[in-house]
């Protein structure tokens, strides 16, 4: 199955928006939804940093998922370094 994500994040003096969608397995995604869409999301936040060579004031604002879902606060507790 594939979830939506979007990511709200500030790099370089700017706010920006990044929006997918990702393969997640079911079998998981029905265990723990939160937890399996912020995996994804970390992966996924890890290929912007390196994509757009992250400066050092780079920050996670907000991640939510199939719309109104929030996982910011889980993905900043998983990644605080983010």
């Amino acid at each position: 199955m594939n979830i939506n994500i979007k990511v709200y994040l500030h790099s370089k003096g700017t706010n920006f928006l990044q929006s997918g969608s990702f393969p997640v397995l079911n079998t998981d995604y029905k265990k723990d939804p939160d937890w399996t869409a912020a995996i994804a999301a970390y992966e996924w936040i890890q290929q912007i940093k390196i994509n757009f060579a992250a400066s050092k004031d780079f920050r996670i604002d907000q991640v939510f998922y199939n719309g109104e879902n929030d996982i910011s606060e889980l993905i900043k507790k998983v990644c605080p370094n983010i």
